[in-house]
């Protein structure tokens, strides 16, 4: 398949695809990192970031099936190794063995403050391209994480 196939140009997918498989990358190193903070959160706040980060990993876990499916719609291969993932992704791996509830809230709203940034950059390539359909589905992602970012901040009671 190509991505004539959909009506898209080649030269124009090039980019989309380039994009998406950063994203896709960023994606899985915050999917680990999430469920780490799920695994190893302790303390007075255990029960509502335990479920919170089951939420979050749940959702993410969708979104790098969505991601890669999308590639594969666009006629490419998604990366599928974890070392294009540690090589590509801005995301960095923490510990969070022993790390603080809120310094885990604090990481993951880094995490989601580096994926929209690279998703609003996304939605602009994805209008030049007239790629609608990666559009509708970034777009889609990008208002969960705007909620998610807002809740967690509230959550250590930053502005």
């Amino acid at each position: 398949m190509d991505a004539k196939e959909i009506s898209l140009e080649e030269k124009s997918v090039k980019p989309v695809v380039d994009h998406l498989n950063d994203l896709l990358a960023n994606y899985h190193l915050h999917y680990q990192k999430t469920r780490g903070c799920h695994w190893n959160v302790k303390g007075s706040s255990f029960f509502t970031l335990h479920v919170k980060f089951e939420e979050l990993y749940t959702e993410a876990l969708t979104t790098i099936d969505e991601l890669a499916e999308r590639i594969l719609t666009l006629g490419k291969a998604p990366y599928s190794t974890f070392a294009d993932y540690i090589a590509t992704s801005k995301i960095k791996e923490v510990n969070t063995i022993g790390m603080k509830d809120t310094d885990m809230v604090k990481a993951l709203i880094e995490d989601m403050a580096t994926l929209i940034e690279m998703e609003r950059e996304i939605l602009e390539i994805t209008s030049n391209a007239g790629d609608d359909g990666t559009n509708d589905m970034i777009n889609r992602f990008m208002q969960y994480k705007e909620k998610n970012t807002w809740m967690l901040r509230s959550f250590v009671n930053e502005d």
